[in-house]
């Protein structure tokens, strides 16, 4: 993938983490359901950081080609 590709799927994946944690809850994660909405915040942070970053060429290289 290019750089520009990968700026607009890594914004996307911020973007859904902006959705979910506007339904988190200000104080701790108390139920399951919290807990789940957190780790979905997390997920896509990660993947946003994966695309942006790019380590070790692991999007842009042609792996499965």
């Amino acid at each position: 993938m290019e750089f520009r590709q990968r700026l607009v799927v890594a914004c996307l994946w911020t973007a859904v983490a902006g959705v979910m944690a506007l339904t988190l809850e200000p104080a701790l994660p108390s139920t399951l359901d919290q807990f789940a909405r957190l780790f979905v915040v997390a997920v896509a942070l990660f993947l946003a950081a994966v695309y942006l970053l790019d380590p070790k060429g692991l999007i842009s290289g042609n792996v499965f080609h």
